[in-house]
């Protein structure tokens, strides 16, 4: 039986700018850095308040030469936020592209781009354990 999602692969075309993002924008924290003998190189990330999920930086290029068949499209995370206004002000101040804050029936809820225009979405959510 599987207990929790414990990380998530995010295919970027170019990591340091990926983590620069993650890092200085979004407000996670590097929790480890790997290169392989092969030039394989991944970057874990994680929130600076939880490690629980954390997500790991990939070279897309160089996953999609390994593997192909391996669909190295961005996949659709939905974040938890205990105050979603403050954290739209903020990604606001630092320049990121955010859109407009929608009412949902679970909550309010916007959508954000990385530096590579991905599209992620964060959820106001007071029980996000």
């Amino acid at each position: 039986m599987i207990k929790k999602v414990g990380q998530i692969m995010v295919y970027v075309n170019d990591q340091d700018q990926a983590v620069k993002f993650w890092t200085e924008k979004m407000g996670f924290h590097v929790m480890s850095e790997q290169n392989n003998e092969q030039g394989m190189r991944w970057i874990e990330l994680a929130p600076v308040e939880s490690a629980e999920t954390t997500i790991i930086l990939h070279n897309k290029q160089l996953i999609a030469k390994m593997q192909p068949e391996l669909n190295v499209g961005t996949p659709s995370l939905m974040f938890f936020t205990e105050n979603v206004d403050e954290l739209y002000r903020d990604l606001t101040a630092k320049g990121v592209t955010v859109g407009e804050i929608v009412s949902m029936p679970s909550g309010k809820v916007f959508n954000f781009s990385d530096s590579e225009d991905n599209y992620f979405a964060v959820m106001e959510n007071g029980n996000n354990k």
